[in-house]
């Protein structure tokens, strides 16, 4: 009996035991996502997805998670005040940035050596206008704004215009312009073809002499002060821009020879190793597998995975990956690894940022933050208005994200992005995760919902006096109508 008792009281463990890991393994699919204090649950997530104008698939619901955990740490960091300015992880983030700026500058000192480029009469070629460059200032005037708002943002712009110099011009830009593309840059807009700016702009910058500054002038976007840059400070973009096709025969020789030299080598199994970590790039930021090799060193997946960061596309190139031919793979991993050793012999020359550029690209992190939390509603400012307690704000910045997704999905309100070097650094402050199994129950759950919705619209739908498609019947004398 005594044994028997203590069988029956083992049962009762183990089967409670299993309730309990039923329940959590219930409760953990239940839930798509986590993103520090807030849940995306499987139903709220299928009923975006399902209320939506977007197709109902798992990379849509990937996407959608994906969007909805960067929102929330956007606005658990601006809850607490915490505006993400941590150095280390900063350049961390922003290496795949910093890395490219590098390899430019390394571009720029191996094109000098290029032989066969066309660099007679440059200044004065450049003076006529063969090419465009400019700064400018702009004061944006907002859509329905009144004559008299006008007249207010144009008098600013006067005001500043007898403010500017050639000297001053890119801290003035700076501080004022609301181009949010190029105020970071102190306005600087590039080298550009005649035929890109509108009209009034364009003509406006055709009047200057290089080094000279516009009055203001009115656009359909608002009121500009431009200053049409000097042939030494466009100088080489200049010369790569006219010289465009000899750059790019001089640009693959030297590719072609650095490959060769540098010995890459790509592993047997480096296409199925990189097309499975494709389909979710963020789960490899720490995978060791090697896939090549040259004299730069292994090229690991979680390698490429920090060049991949350094693309807007990078969604799109996750799935070509899965897609394109194994041959498309193969170019792929050895366009990056040739990245590789390009850097390497930047490294070798000693090839940095300067000080200026660091901070430069820091003050540009920083006001990507900013602006990001302005337009969901989620700024620091703005939760300390409504919310006494870190806890009070973390609440209403959820709240607000929530309602901003339901408009984003039902195409009410626009997109608004999360740069990959602010993502990055968010999900290295902040606890979050992505549950696939509950991406796959809302995937499916918001199908059927989908479904059941199409269904009883057509069940509901007005039946027409004749059928679509059926023929009209005849009258009494054998007419149709």
């Amino acid at each position: 009996m005594k044994r028997s008792l203590t069988a029956l009281a083992a049962l009762v463990v183990t089967l409670t035991a299993c309730e309990g890991f039923k329940e959590a393994m219930t409760a953990h699919v239940d839930v798509a996502a986590k993103a520090g204090s807030q849940e995306l649950s499987v139903d709220r997530l299928g009923a975006l997805l399902s209320q939506s104008k977007v197709p109902v698939n798992a990379q849509i619901a990937k996407a959608v998670t994906n969007l909805w955990v960067d929102y929330q740490l956007l606005g658990q960091a601006a809850a607490h005040g915490d505006s993400l300015n941590d150095p280390k992880l900063v350049d961390e983030a922003l290496w795949p940035i910093i890395a490219q700026e590098r390899v430019g500058k390394w571009h720029d000192q191996v094109a000098k050596t290029f032989s066969g480029l066309d660099t007679t009469n440059l200044e004065a070629r450049y003076a006529s206008g063969e090419m465009l460059a400019a700064r400018h200032i702009l004061l944006l005037v907002p859509q329905g704004a009144t004559q008299a708002q006008r007249d207010s943002i144009r008098k600013r712009a006067e005001a500043l215009r007898s403010q500017v110099t050639g000297e001053n011009f890119a801290e003035l830009a700076k501080k004022n312009s609301q181009d949010p593309s190029s105020a970071a840059r102190g306005g600087d807009l590039g080298l550009f073809p005649k035929g890109v700016m509108v009209k009034e702009f364009q003509d406006a910058l055709l009047a200057l002499k290089p080094g000279q500054i516009s009055p203001v002038v009115q656009t359909q976007f608002g009121y500009h002060i431009i200053r049409r840059s000097t042939f030494s400070e466009v100088k080489d973009e200049f010369t790569r821009a006219v010289n465009a096709g000899a750059m790019r025969t001089a640009d693959s020789t030297y590719l072609a020879k650095l490959e060769a030299t540098g010995n890459v080598q790509i592993a047997d199994n480096a296409v199925t190793t990189v097309r499975d970590a494709a389909k979710d790039f963020d789960a490899h930021t720490k995978d060791g597998a090697v896939i090549a090799t040259s004299k730069a060193g292994p090229f690991t997946v979680a390698r490429l995975v920090k060049w991949v960061e350094a693309y807007p596309q990078k969604a799109q190139i996750e799935q070509g990956l899965q897609q394109v031919p194994d041959s498309q793979v193969v170019k792929f991993i050895r366009n990056v690894v040739r990245n590789e050793l390009v850097l390497q012999q930047a490294d070798s020359a000693k090839v940095e940022l300067d000080s200026a550029e660091l901070a430069d690209l820091h003050n540009r992190f920083s006001q990507v933050v900013v602006g990001t939390w302005e337009q969901l509603g989620v700024s620091p400012k703005a939760l300390a208005d409504s919310g006494k307690s870190a806890a009070e704000r973390e609440r209403i910045a959820a709240g607000r994200i929530d309602s901003y997704l339901d408009k984003l999905m039902a195409q009410q309100v626009r997109f608004v992005d999360v740069p990959a070097p602010v993502e990055a650094v968010l999900r290295q402050k902040y606890t979050w995760k992505v549950n696939a199994a509950g991406l796959d129950r809302a995937v499916e759950r918001a199908a059927k919902q989908r479904a059941a919705a199409d269904s009883a619209r057509v069940k509901n739908r007005p039946p027409s006096e004749v059928p679509l498609g059926a023929p009209a019947k005849p009258d009494s004398s054998g007419a149709k109508h």
